[in-house]
C-alpha cells in the first residue's frame, strides 16, 4: 500500500507540491464543469473511443509495510498518447514532523500520476508481481473517472488524511470505480467476512513476519476484531482484487479478465526467532527459577517497568492520537502502567493493587484466544502473571512482616 520506496512517487510528490495546472488538467476540470452550464449533449469528452479503464493491482514486498500490496487506476488512451498510473499511495519523506504525524494519525497522503513504463519498472526491480483488470465501463464512464483522477490531481486537492483501514491506496481506487459507474451499482460475489485483525495474520502468514504481526496485535484494539462487510474488506488489495474478478454490474461482468504483467520472483525472506518461541522460553526460565528461588529481583523490576512502559505507550495511542483502530485496546490490561508502581513497591505492593493486576491478566488472556492475536503473547503473559503472584503474601506472617 505504502509507496515510498518508489523513487520516482517520491520526487514526483516532491514535485506535485508547486506543479502547475497543465492544460490536459485545465481541459479536464473544463470538462467537468461543462455539465453544469450546458446541456448533456454539448459535453466534451477529452479521450478517444478506444481509451481503457483498469484497476492494477501489485503483489505485496518483503517488508511489513509492503506486505498488502498496492492497488492503483491506470488510464490508456494510445491514440492521444495518454497511460498514467494514478496512485494514491504516495507521501512525502520531507514532511516537517513525519514520524510524529504518522504516530499520531496526522500525515497526509497524495495522489501522484506516472507513466505506466516508470511504474512498471519499479515493481519489475522490485521483483513484485502485478496484475491489470480492464473495467467494463462505457466511454462516458472512462472520461467520467479520467476527468475525477485529473480533478483530483490538482495541487489543491490531492491530498487526503491517510488511514490504514478506511482510506488508503485501495479504498480510493474502490470509490471512484463506483463514483466512475454511478447509479449501476456493482453485486459482488460470495465473500467471507472477516475482520481487519484476521487481514492482517492474513497478509503476514507464510511471510516470516512474525515479529510485525506480534506489533501490530500489541497496536490493534476490539474495534478491528469484528466482522467487516465486502466493502470494508477492499481495504486490502489482493481482496479487493478477488472481489472484482466475481463482480457484476446489471447482469455483466464488472472487468473483462485479469492479465499477470509482472510475476512474482522475490527471494525468500530469511526467518527470524520467532517471538512464540523467545518467550516461551522465558516463560520457562521464569516457572524454572522461580521453583528453585534463584529468580532475581532485579529481573521482576526490569520485567514490570518494561511491561508498564508498553502500556503507556498504548494508553498513548488510544488517547493521544488520532487512530480510531488503537482504541479500546485491551493489552493495557496485561501491560498495565499499574506495573511501575509494583516494580517500585515490589512485597510492599497493596494487595488489592497485586490481586487487580492478576485479574487483569486473566481478561487479557482470555481476549488473545478468542480473538487470535499472536500467540506469543500468551507465554509473556503468563510470565507475568506467575511473578506478581510471587508478590501476593500467603500466610499471615507474611501479610504482618509486610506491615
Amino acid at each position: 500500500m505504502i509507496q515510498h520506496t518508489d523513487i520516482q512517487a517520491k520526487r514526483q510528490t516532491s514535485f506535485v507540491r508547486t506543479c502547475p495546472l497543465t492544460p490536459l488538467s485545465f481541459l479536464c476540470l473544463l470538462t467537468f464543469l461543462i455539465p453544469f452550464s450546458a446541456p448533456a449533449s454539448s459535453q466534451v469528452l477529452p479521450l478517444s473511443d478506444s481509451a481503457t479503464a483498469s484497476v492494477i493491482t501489485c503483489g505485496p514486498g518483503n517488508d511489513f509495510y509492503l506486505a498488502f500490496g498496492h492497488s492503483a487506476i491506470r488510464i490508456c488512451d494510445p491514440s492521444q498518447g495518454i497511460d498514467h498510473v494514478y496512485n494514491y499511495g504516495t507521501f512525502d519523506f520531507d514532511t516537517p514532523h513525519f514520524y510524529l504525524k504518522f504516530a499520531q494519525g496526522q500525515l497526509d497522503y497524495c495522489l501522484s500520476r506516472s507513466p505506466m513504463n516508470l511504474f512498471m519498472a519499479t515493481y519489475d526491480y522490485e521483483r513484485r508481481a502485478v496484475w491489470e483488470q480492464p473495467l467494463n465501463l462505457t466511454r462516458q464512464e472512462v472520461n467520467n473517472l479520467f476527468i475525477m483522477l485529473e480533478w483530483n490531481y490538482m495541487p489543491d486537492n490531492r491530498y487526503y488524511r491517510y488511514d490504514f483501514f478506511r482510506d488508503n491506496c485501495a479504498t480510493r481506487v474502490r470509490d471512484m470505480v463506483e463514483a466512475a459507474c454511478g447509479k449501476q451499482k456493482m453485486t459482488t460475489g460470495e465473500y467471507d467476512t472477516k475482520s481487519y485483525r484476521k487481514h492482517v495474520h492474513e497478509a503476514a502468514a507464510g511471510g516470516c513476519l512474525e515479529w510485525w504481526t506480534f506489533g501490530v496485535d500489541l497496536l490493534l484494539g476490539l474495534c478491528t476484531d469484528l466482522d467487516r462487510t465486502v466493502s470494508e474488506a477492499m481495504f486490502y488489495p489482493m481482496v479487493m482484487m478477488g472481489i472484482y474478478d466475481n463482480a457484476t454490474r446489471d447482469g455483466q461482468p464488472l472487468v473483462s479478465g485479469n492479465t499477470q504483467l509482472l510475476q512474482d520472483t522475490r527471494p525468500p525472506l530469511r526467518r527470524s526467532f520467532p517471538p512464540i518461541v523467545v518467550f516461551a522460553l522465558l516463560c520457562v526460565a521464569a516457572a524454572l527459577l522461580t521453583w528453585k528461588h534463584l529468580w532475581p529481583r532485579w529481573a521482576d523490576r526490569i520485567l514490570f517497568i518494561l511491561a508498564g512502559i508498553v502500556g503507556l505507550f498504548l494508553l498513548y495511542m488510544w488517547l493521544g492520537t488520532s487512530h480510531w483502530c488503537t482504541k479500546w485496546n485491551l493489552n493495557i490490561l496485561w501491560a498495565s502502567p499499574l506495573l511501575i508502581l509494583i516494580a517500585i513497591r515490589m512485597e510492599r505492593s497493596p494487595r488489592w493493587a497485586l490481586w487487580l493486576q492478576e485479574g487483569c491478566f486473566a481478561v487479557a488472556a482470555v481476549w488473545v484466544a478468542v480473538c487470535g492475536l499472536s500467540p506469543a503473547l500468551l507465554p509473556l503473559i503468563l510470565t507475568l502473571a506467575l511473578r506478581v503472584a510471587c508478590l501476593i503474601p500467603r500466610t499471615p506472617q507474611q501479610r504482618q512482616q509486610r506491615h
